[in-house]
């Protein structure tokens, strides 16, 4: 399944006083921070690929703990631009429903909070494609799917909102693999991604391999990678579908916008 999401979106055109069209609000990329530091360097190299897809726009980033720079100081720059951030996280929990909002409600910018990035077809795009390039086959006979099986690796949360996004994203990675995949986490929720592993192949499934739903490399990513017993796909880091997925959701929060202000 392919999203049917253009790879460069637009904002609405709205003409200023004078005929000329008022600039875009700002892009935010909020990343949580990580004390690896590939981290960074995957994030930045995220941020340079929306701008690629969008000249024009402009597009900051702002972290919410552990690296610069921090997201306060991202939004006071920016004066009284408005903006959109856009958090780097694949599910609601915490950071989502309470960090950000606050962050960005004591920010003197005029601010909205869109959408994690998962669930949605475009995540499950990306994560088929990281797992191609781990090793996992273009087709699989029969004899394959049936003992082949993918854990879902994820950060987890208490939040049960997040345990159902997550569950959501496997089974969108399902249906384009064609195999199970079973959502799993390296903390505050579970299974572990070793649990997971051990059940699939309690029933038959002893070819597991493990998609890492994480954006970037970090300890809980490098741990779940350790524990596949077959194969292990890298974060997603800068690939073209994350790319297009941060603009959807900005381009979402925007139509949302309009659509109060109506």
């Amino acid at each position: 399944m392919t999203a049917s999401i253009p790879s460069r979106t637009r904002t609405r055109p709205v003409s200023a006083p004078g005929g000329r069209r008022p600039a875009p609000p700002a892009l935010v990329l909020v990343a949580h921070g990580s004390r690896d530091p590939r981290a960074l360097g995957t994030v930045r190299a995220l941020m340079a690929r929306v701008r690629a897809l969008r000249p024009g726009l402009p597009v900051r980033l702002g972290h919410i703990e552990l690296n610069e720079p921090l997201l306060p100081d991202t939004l006071a720059a920016l004066g009284d631009t408005r903006a959109v951030l856009v958090p780097l996280l694949l599910a609601r929990g915490y950071h989502v429903k309470q960090d950000i909002p606050e962050l960005a409600a004591a920010a003197p910018v005029h601010a909205s909070v869109a959408a994690p990035l998962g669930p949605h077809p475009l995540l499950a795009e990306a994560l088929h494609a990281r797992l191609t390039e781990s090793g996992w086959p273009a087709a699989l006979d029969g004899t394959a799917r049936r003992t082949t099986a993918v854990v879902l690796a994820a950060a987890g949360s208490r939040d049960p909102d997040s345990a159902a996004d997550t569950r959501r994203t496997a089974r969108l990675l399902a249906a384009r693999l064609g195999v199970p995949v079973v959502p799993a986490y390296a903390s505050a929720a579970a299974p572990t991604v070793p649990a997971a592993v051990r059940a699939l192949a309690a029933g038959g499934r002893h070819r597991v391999a493990v998609a890492s739903c994480f954006t970037a490399p970090g300890r809980f990513a490098t741990q779940c990678a350790a524990q596949a017993p077959w194969i292990a796909s890298a974060p997603l880091g800068a690939h073209e579908a994350m790319a297009r997925l941060v603009l959807h959701r900005y381009e979402r929060s925007l139509s949302a916008r309009w659509a109060e202000a109506a």
